[in-house]
């Protein structure tokens, strides 16, 4: 080797590659070349083909997909609010992974494993377009794609034998394709009770992994591993049809879906005080759950009977036990004009244990406050057998659309039903004299009504009613009508803004249906009726 040097030494291989390696980088940094000219920019429209093709993946999705929105003002806000999210973000995670960890160590024979550092750094992801998914059903389902390439700084450190290892994650790059499904919607903020995530296609993830200041992913083979492996690993957990479910709200108490059947049986009354000039009275009772839209059950009227029994039964859907209170009334009936309230009162259902019957004897008031002096009248006793059933863990556990009631309450006609009608919402309803919307049903000639919304052509009523049927109603139609009515003008007080006959057959068949149908004599009206049929 000495032989060869000294002969490239001789011809100036040694000094010359030094000074010209110094003499180009001088070169290089300090002149630049004289007709280098600024890249001409064209518009979208005048590029090729060939160039729109290799500019496709940059360009945004609400660009190339119409189907896409944008959504600039998310990514503003977000990149605003970054700061605080990144530091709730990172406590969250924290606070979730801490348990986990320490469940896992003890396997491992590692005496600790905790964060050192936990950052997401300074740069928000974003996001580059967003499709949103109108149903019929009380959901609303998203799809963004986001992009995050990110400088987070995360510092694990692992101890173990007395040796402790760091082991740091940096440049994060994800790519996700995400469905987002809020749902059920219900009337209580957040208005969402559960969030459904899935991925539509697996996610791209690349960041860097060093351990001892050393970049692990420099080992070859080990990148490509590590990409895979974390992409299947995500697929197998959350890639659509797969979802991973987060509950924000308890839905059986933000939809106040049925958890029970309250039965009541008015069994009799007592000592009743005369309201008729020439006799006795003609009670009859009425019964109503707090918190409930739906019409009063009633008994039958006694007539001339100042101490009647009535031993009829009736079951009532009970949504809070804790809350809510069963009230009846004693009327005296009258064959013309107001029928004269004889006296009132009220049993909270949190006082009924479950499946037991329980016998009230109570007095009669004339209202629940307890400083009236006109309570300390006599009006008499009533007596009511109530109990309560509540619906059994593993039914309440299927949601709303399995069991609220497959099966009619007690005391339905055999062979019959209950028909329940919910009204949801109506659009582009429009009057010629006024837009004041209300819904009538009817039902072999039984009539319900919502109530009204005041100047309002796109109207959420979110109201339910009950029809009691004697046989399933296959061959009938349910008449739903759009009225409006007005005080102001005198000439048109009421004025219909379109109807639709449903025939009831679908929802026999189906127990379920939730549909939108368009208003005859409305230009552009619909409403969005949901049907459920229990079977006695």
């Amino acid at each position: 080797m000495g032989f060869f040097s000294t002969i490239f030494g001789f011809f100036g291989f040694g000094i010359g590659t030094s000074i010209g390696l110094v003499v180009g980088y001088f070169l290089f940094i300090h002149f630049q070349p004289t007709d280098v000219k600024d890249p001409k920019i064209h518009p979208l429209v005048d590029e090729d083909p060939a160039t729109l093709q290799r500019m496709i993946p940059e360009i945004p999705l609400w660009i190339k997909n119409p189907d896409f929105d944008r959504v600039d003002w998310l990514n503003k806000l977000i990149e605003y609010m970054w700061p605080y999210l990144d530091k709730a973000i990172c406590k969250t995670a924290e606070n979730i992974a801490k348990p986990i960890i320490a469940e896992q160590v003890p396997k491992y024979k590692i005496d600790s494993v905790e964060f050192e550092k936990l950052t997401l750094g300074s740069l928000p992801p974003t996001f580059q377009g967003m499709k949103v998914y109108m149903t019929d059903e009380k959901e609303l389902i998203m799809e963004p794609s986001i992009r995050w390439a990110g400088n987070p700084n995360v510092i694990i450190a692992a101890k173990a034998f007395g040796l402790k290892a760091t082991i740091q994650v940096v440049d994060l790059q994800v790519f996700l394709a995400p469905r987002i499904t809020l749902k059920p919607l219900v009337p209580a903020f957040p208005c969402f009770a559960n969030i459904y995530v899935s991925l539509m296609e697996k996610p791209h993830v690349d960041f860097g992994l060093k351990l001892i200041g050393a970049d692990l992913m420099s080992i070859p083979g080990l990148y490509r591993f590590v990409q895979e492996l974390i992409k299947d690993q995500v697929a197998n957990m959350y890639l659509w049809p797969k979802t991973l479910e987060v509950q924000v709200l308890d839905p059986t108490k933000a939809l106040r879906k049925p958890v029970g059947i309250l039965n009541a049986k008015v069994l009799k009354a007592m000592k009743l005080k005369k309201k008729d000039l020439l006799g006795a009275s003609d009670p009859y009772v009425k019964l109503k759950l707090s918190g409930d839209n739906l019409p009063s059950k009633k008994t039958t009227v006694k007539h001339k009977n100042l101490n009647p029994e009535w031993n009829e039964e009736f079951s009532l859907t009970v949504k809070d036990p804790e809350s809510q209170t069963l009230e009846f009334n004693v009327y005296d009936w009258e064959q013309v004009g107001k029928h004269d309230k004889m006296g009132m009162n009220v049993i909270p259902l949190k006082e009924l244990p479950p499946e037991e019957p329980k016998v009230f004897t109570l007095d009669l008031l004339k209202n629940m406050d307890p400083n009236d002096a006109q309570n300390d009248k006599s009006r008499g006793q009533i007596v009511i057998e109530l109990t309560y059933k509540p619906f059994k863990e593993e039914d309440l556990a299927k949601g709303f659309d399995e069991t609220q009631l497959q099966n009619a309450p007690e005391g339905t006609p055999a062979g019959g039903g209950l028909l329940v009608v919910i009204v949801h919402e109506a659009q582009d309803i429009e009057g010629k004299y006024h837009t004041n919307p209300h819904v009538r049903l009817i039902f072999k000639g039984e009539e319900r009504k919502t109530k009204s919304m005041k100047k309002n052509r796109d109207p959420r009523w979110e109201e339910e009613f009950q029809f009691m049927a004697e046989e399933p109603p296959a061959n009938e139609k349910l008449h739903v009508e759009v009225v409006s009515t007005s005080s102001r003008n005198l000439l048109r007080q009421k004025e219909s803004l379109g109807y639709v006959d449903i025939s009831l057959a679908d929802v026999v068949a189906n127990k379920r249906i939730n549909e939108k149908h368009h208003l005859i004599d409305s230009k552009n009206g619909r409403i969005q009726i949901e049907l459920l049929w229990r079977a006695s």
